[in-house]
């Protein structure tokens, strides 16, 4: 039996415990934990505290509790799924999604209406309040299981400029980036990453364990003369997938000699 010392609020001990002995590997990746009859035994302490100090792991993104199987040490390994977020370009002119062909429609796109938030407008370069196609995916990778959902915002002046985006605001993206050349538009991209931790219905559509954070993606496509044209938000889980971004150097203008 481990001896647990005072003072010192006794389940935060015990999960100090647990978690010296996943860090070490007496505990290895994706393995069982022992059940709470022999936590108790092991540590010599109350039923009660074995499941603060297991609920205190959960929440810490050590441990993955699964109902009717019990409580497992969360894996280390690399995700299971690289997500490609380049763009490619047939010799016909058309665009290509490295990753377009493994995601699958988990359910029917949902268009509506909508307006520029805080967030969402300073991509956009507009102010709050300003209108808005919208049309939210959800996505699943059917070799690993992984969802993702993907939106896609249209402002009401695009739309109005390229009609067939006001009808068809759900066109997959690289169909959506195909109609905008076909307008006119030389186009380009800029695209920011951050990771936080997911709202209650994010977790629940990409079914995430608990304390997993989700990885937010927010491209914006520009015109010819760099105005923003859509925006693109992709959500995925970050202990699902990573990311991979082909890097090119861009051309520097020269600079003029002083005389």
């Amino acid at each position: 039996m481990t001896e647990i010392q005072r003072p010192g609020a006794l389940y935060q001990q015990v999960a100090a415990a647990i978690r010296e002995a996943i860090l070490t590997g007496e505990f290895a990746p994706d393995s069982l934990l022992p059940s709470e009859a022999q936590l108790m035994a092991r540590y010599g302490v109350s039923r009660p505290t074995v499941r603060n100090a297991i609920a205190a792991l959960r929440a810490e993104g050590l441990i993955d509790v699964r109902h009717g199987k019990g409580s497992f040490v969360r894996s280390s390994g690399q995700p299971v799924l690289t997500v490609e977020r380049r763009i490619g370009r047939t010799t016909e002119g058309k665009f290509v999604m490295p990753n377009g062909d493994i995601w699958q429609e988990a359910e029917e796109p949902s268009t509506y209406r909508t307006r520029t938030t805080k967030d969402t407008g300073r991509l956009l370069q507009l102010d709050e309040e300003e209108a808005l196609f919208g049309c939210d995916r959800l996505l699943t990778d059917p070799s690993t299981g992984t969802r993702a959902t993907h939106r896609t915002l249209i402002p009401f002046e695009i739309a109005e400029a390229v009609p067939l985006l006001g009808k068809e605001p759900c066109k997959p993206p690289a169909a959506i980036y195909w109609v905008l050349t076909q307008a006119g538009h030389k186009l380009s991209w800029t695209e920011t990453v951050r990771a936080r931790m997911p709202l209650p219905d994010e977790r629940a559509t990409l079914q995430l364990p608990d304390a997993t954070p989700i990885l937010h993606l927010a491209r914006v496509t520009h015109g010819t003369d760099d105005r923003p044209l859509i925006l693109e938000e992709l959500r995925i889980g970050a202990d699902r997938a990573e990311l991979a971004y082909r890097i090119t150097a861009d051309k520097q203008s020269a600079r003029r000699r002083q005389t």
